[in-house]
């Protein structure tokens, strides 16, 4: 120890080596000697990076960020849908720690932890003789306390590398901040409350961070359960989390481990007998892979879960910036009961795994919403949250904004309702009739909300699907049979205004969350991309006798102290009157009873729905609902890439795809399953007369699209053929015309 060495090796007292030795333990001293147990030229090196002088003006409170820990998210029968953190922590008290945990730790990492103050005298004057003897780093100093403080700079420097390295910098400004808040955190906590609060904090290794979590990771148990062997194995594994990982490389942790053992026999922990019989034993792994995130969601719920996510991460109301809510979002520790009901969501995944397989060349999309509360009871897709073959991270359900679809996808004659509750709304009488032929041009010219109208300079077209189809209608049979002429008619006699205030009440707004466009294709045969959820949501307000209510996810968060978070509110409001919602239940109550969704229609319940096909077939939906449950339903290809023409579709093939046929059968299949053992009650309908006109017409029932003649026409409303799955280009990119004379989806709707 007196032997000198050359300055060029590092060797030799330092003065302030020798200095510290003289003093003893002051408070600057000892502040000194925490930040020097190191070889003399690198503690002389890194002297000139830190300084001592500011000791008084450090803050005398350490501010402990709240440990970030694990999200649970729950359905609303508070079962456990997915986990998701970003550090997988879970706080645990002291008394539900292994003894033996607690005196691994403390034997390895501080021995004299209840001998000491914030410092440790002999430990600082031992370390620095022996490092200054092996002109290394053999020994360290710094106490449990320290380590602590440590650690909590680096908790709240978060996943920032910057301030990750800025605490953990080695100078000797940083250790005497470290140590004067050790001497805080020894005064306020005391011992118990340290050692449980280092335990929690600590990272060891393979996304684990506190000793509940590595428990669970390492050994697929509770750290009360620890015996003495694998509390041995992680207390050394905080040495090093990388060098003594147990999975890859179980010798060097074994070593390590038995290192653990001996250190609690030599200060009596344990006996030598105990410890050597330790020693003998094989590590003993059981590994729990890390279960992180929507992706490893149960019920197929993993997209619903990250529309969760999506919603904290947006809504003002989990804080004002996106920068706060992703920060308590990241903090975890919070348990999030959803809306979501088991009993609806296993209905929706059974009716999707009967009906489409992942490997189509087509997917679908189902969403389930409570009428009067705004509640997702049920949502998922026919390919899977991933991102090998056949999955997907877009979300088919929802918006852009919410991880869907660019655009949302045209929903064809689905939005005739819309256009009808606009026409009753404004004063039409549901015996509204209109001459309907076969085929007519659009109008010359339709109202727009702006009062320029919409002018048909291009020659326009629109017909029905089959040549029988001639009028004159009334609304009942032309909702009921989905009488495309019938209802350009109505818009021209309606105007567009009314239908886009209708369509701004129901929440109905694209895929990309703007408004639907004044065009008579978008307003009429539903051109326009729109989401499932938005579909939802919006017919749930006929069934809720015309109040609309904002769709929600979250029914209440709960933090990791027990606290209640705020959460956003269903927002209801009139979209139109109780008068038009009972016509509009009334005239959709007759497609599924004997119109175009017959063979969707319940049986058992009062129903009601509407089916939709586009141009071309590249898309087919189905949308309906009962007094209390809303749902729709999208078959077609994310890239709008596939006409559903001589195509297998969950193992059946289909000459021709049509809203009755195959979006039908699964919505009447998801609902079914979601409402079996609920209520029945049933709508106020009203007589609206439709005399029989005894004429001898094929109107095809079960077939109802915009338009079937092969021509150019309808290409999904968002474009041509996507180059990837969930992403839509934007009409104008394709030459389409969102102004006069334009059908708003780049692809000629009725031409």
């Amino acid at each position: 120890m007196g032997k000198k060495r050359s300055a060029g090796s590092g060797g030799g007292l330092s003065p302030a080596q020798q200095a510290a030795k003289f003093l003893g333990v002051s408070v600057l001293a000892g502040a000194v000697l925490a930040g020097i147990a190191l070889p003399a030229a690198g503690a002389l090196g890194l002297a000139a990076k830190g300084s001592v002088e500011g000791f008084d003006e450090i803050p005398a409170n350490l501010k402990t960020p709240p440990l970030s820990q694990r999200t649970t998210i729950l359905d609303n029968q508070g079962g456990k849908l997915a986990t998701v953190y970003s550090r997988d922590r879970t706080v645990v008290p002291l008394d539900e720690i292994s003894p033996y945990m607690q005196k691994a730790l403390v034997a390895i990492e501080d021995s004299r932890f209840y001998e000491h103050g914030a410092v440790d005298a002999k430990g600082i004057l031992r370390a620095i003789n022996a490092n200054a003897r092996d002109g290394g780093v053999s020994q360290g100093a710094s106490t449990l306390t320290q380590q602590y403080v440590k650690n909590v700079f680096i908790e709240e420097a978060g996943d920032d590398p910057t301030k990750v390295a800025q605490a953990t910098q080695q100078t000797i400004g940083r250790k005497v901040r470290e140590l004067k808040y050790a001497i805080q955190v020894e005064d306020e906590l005391g011992k118990k409350k340290i050692l449980a609060n280092y335990l929690n904090i600590t990272y060891f290794g393979q996304q684990a961070y506190g000793v509940e979590a590595a428990a669970q990771r390492y050994f697929s148990k509770h750290a009360k359960d620890l015996n003495v062997q694998e509390s041995a194995l992680l207390a050394g594994i905080v040495q090093s989390p990388s060098r003594y990982d147990p999975v890859n490389d179980e010798a060097e942790a074994k070593k390590r481990r038995n290192v653990v053992l001996q250190r609690m026999a030599e200060v009596h922990d344990i006996s030598r007998a105990e410890a050597e019989k330790a020693k003998e034993t094989p590590l003993g792994l059981k590994v729990s892979k890390p279960q992180n995130g929507c992706i490893t969601a149960v019920k197929g719920s993993a997209f619903f879960c990250d529309y969760v996510r999506r919603v904290f991460l947006s809504d003002p109301v989990f804080g004002k910036t996106k920068e706060d809510r992703a920060k308590v979002w990241n903090r975890g520790g919070l348990t999030v009961k959803t809306t979501l009901d088991p009993q609806s969501q296993d209905s929706v995944q059974a009716s999707i795994q009967e009906n489409v397989y992942k490997s189509d060349k087509v997917a679908t999309a189902v969403t389930l919403v409570e009428p009067g509360t705004g509640k997702i009871l049920g949502m998922g897709q026919s390919k899977p949250y991933g991102y090998s073959k056949n999955e997907t991270e877009y979300n088919y359900s929802v918006d852009a904004a919410y991880g869907g679809s660019n655009y949302g996808f045209p929903t064809g004659s689905t939005f005739k309702p819309f256009l009808a509750s606009a026409a009753l709304e404004s004063g039409k009488p549901a015996t509204q009739q209109y001459p309907a032929p076969y085929d007519m041009p659009y109008p010359k010219q339709v109202q727009t909300c702006s009062g320029k109208p919409w002018v048909n300079d291009g020659g326009y077209t629109v017909e029905n699907e089959n040549e029988s189809e001639v009028g004159p209608y009334r609304l009942k049979e032309a909702m009921e049979k989905s009488i495309n002429t019938y209802f350009v008619q109505m818009l021209a006699d309606t105007g567009m205004c009314p239908v886009v205030q209708m369509t701004d009440k129901l929440g109905v707004v694209q895929g990309n969350g703007t408004k639907v466009p004044e065009v008579p294709s978008s307003m009429t045969l539903g051109s326009t991309g729109l989401s499932p959820l938005t579909m939802a949501s919006a017919y749930a307000a006929f069934a809720n006798e015309g109040t609309y209510c904002t769709p929600i996810a979250i029914e209440s968060i709960r933090t990791a102290d027990g606290k209640s978070l705020g959460v956003p509110k269903t927002k209801c409001s009139r979209a139109m009157s109780t008068e038009t919602a009972d016509k509009i239940n009334t005239l959709l109550s007759g497609v599924t009873d004997s119109g175009t969704g017959k063979t969707a229609g319940l049986q058992d319940r009062a129903n009601a729905g509407k089916t939709g096909t586009t141009d071309l077939r590249k898309n087919a939906w189905f949308v309906g609902y009962t007094p209390n449950l809303s749902g729709a339903v999208w078959v077609g290809s994310p890239q709008q890439n596939v006409e559903m023409v001589n195509i297998p579709i969950g193992g059946r093939f289909h000459d021709k795809v049509y809203g009755a046929d195959t979006p039908g059968p699964i919505w009447r299949s998801a609902m079914t399953g979601a409402l079996s053992g609920k209520p029945a009650p049933g709508f106020n309908l009203v007589d609206i007369p439709d005399p029989d006109k005894n004429k001898d017409k094929d109107r095809d029932k079960g077939r109802d699209k915009g338009r079937d003649d092969g021509k150019p026409g309808d290409d999904g409303g968002n474009g041509d053929d996507g180059p990837l799955p969930g992403i839509s280009i934007p009409p104008d990119l394709l030459g389409g015309n969102n102004g006069n004379g334009g059908n708003g989806n780049g692809g000629g709707w009725g031409r």
